[in-house]
């Protein structure tokens, strides 16, 4: 078993870094303050080919793999979780699905330009009354002759507003539960189809999250993703490669916090030594690393399952638990490092944790992960 990057890996990782640091990370607090959408950021994104690594060179893809993929989502998110957020819905929520299950056309007309950049993605699946139990969601599609009529309303939606593309999951029958919901690719801008609030969220606060409004909204046949009944598949087939995506995020925050820390215990001194020197500073330190190390290697271990198309639903939920608990920690403990600066935002400690707050939440909650990972345990006895 090798866990060493290959030569490729390692360029795209320097590659990741140096645009994080050069581009990323220095508008990465104005940002978090104003709420806006990291455009430029994506664009960088795009120019550089991280929006496409794992998808074939056939649709603008760079022809790589989730490995690769993870190891430059967690760079981004290490300077600018936002961004991070909006390149994970785009690659892992977006672009994934219509790869696997799109035709042709569909990869065309829709893959093709979100690995280029030239649109943005979106995944829509909760509602406000369907988030964990999403087989309960609402939104109706009914067929009429060539085309889906759908009414409705969808939740947190990330990339929201400004998105061009979204997956959009219906039920075709609210009585046949999961076996009835169907799955559609939406443009903006198609009549009937509209924007209600955005949300004002503690973290990620550049990561636009919108309410998303269906009324008598006419979706082409052609662009349903998959067979009527095939959605619940589709959206939990997505959360498997998704959650790895998280996090890697998650990592990414964890990683910021962690050399924050690093540096101010190094500069901050008390009794006339850095604190740095105080064992009680030390231990916090060994525990973070160590704790970073051993996430970062279960989403490697989770990608690489997915790479080799293997079963990797419960690896991606013991990555994504295991991490963001782990950016919440870190980040915390980063936070009470700093002392009272750390409760100011003259330092960066205290939007890491509120942007690690979130990973403990999105596709699937740390709650919703045990469940994963216990019923799996249990079906082997």
């Amino acid at each position: 078993m090798d866990f060493k990057l290959s030569d490729e890996q390692q360029m795209l990782k320097e590659m990741a870094r140096d645009l994080a640091d050069r581009i990323i990370a220095p508008r990465a607090a104005e940002l978090d303050k104003t709420g806006e959408f990291p455009r430029e950021n994506f664009k960088a994104l795009a120019e550089n080919g991280l929006l496409g690594i794992p998808f074939s060179e056939e649709y603008n893809g760079a022809g790589s793999n989730y490995v690769s993929y993870v190891v430059a989502l967690e760079e981004v998110s290490r300077a600018c979780a936002s961004t991070g957020a909006t390149m994970s819905v785009q690659t892992s929520l977006a672009a994934a699905p219509l790869n696997q299950f799109g035709t042709p056309e569909q990869k065309r007309k829709y893959l093709a330009p979100l690995l280029a950049g030239e649109t943005i993605g979106a995944y829509s699946l909760s509602e406000a009354g369907s988030g964990t139990d999403a087989a309960s969601l609402k939104t109706r599609a009914v067929r009429d002759g060539d085309h889906y009529v759908l009414n409705g309303t969808k939740m947190w939606v990330t990339n929201g507003f400004n998105a061009d593309t979204y997956l959009v999951y219906t039920t075709i029958d609210p009585n046949l539960g999961h076996k009835g919901i169907t799955a559609f690719i939406v443009e903006k801008g198609t009549p009937g189809f509209t924007f209600g609030k955005k949300e004002d969220k503690l973290g990620i606060r550049a990561s636009s999250t919108y309410e998303l409004i269906f009324k008598d909204c006419r979706v082409p046949v052609e662009n349903r993703l998959g067979e009527e009944g095939q959605g619940f598949k589709v959206a939990m087939w997505t959360l498997d490669g998704g959650r790895i995506g998280i996090a890697s995020q998650a990592v990414g925050i964890a990683q910021a916090a962690f050399d924050q820390a690093l540096k101010y215990v190094q500069e901050r001194e008390q009794f006339g030594k850095p604190i740095a020197d105080n064992q009680a500073i030390q231990f916090y330190l060994a525990e973070m690393a160590t704790d970073i190390e051993a996430a970062r290697l279960l989403i490697y271990r989770a990608a690489d399952l997915k790479d080799r198309g293997e079963n990797h639903t419960q690896a991606a939920s013991m990555a994504k638990l295991f991490a963001s608990e782990t950016a919440m920690w870190v980040a915390t403990k980063g936070v009470q490092m700093h002392g009272g600066y750390g409760y100011t935002t003259e330092f960066p400690a205290e939007r890491f944790m509120r942007d690690a707050k979130i990973t403990e939440i999105y596709e699937g909650t740390s709650e919703v992960q045990r469940m994963v990972i216990a019923r799996n345990e249990l079906a082997t006895v």
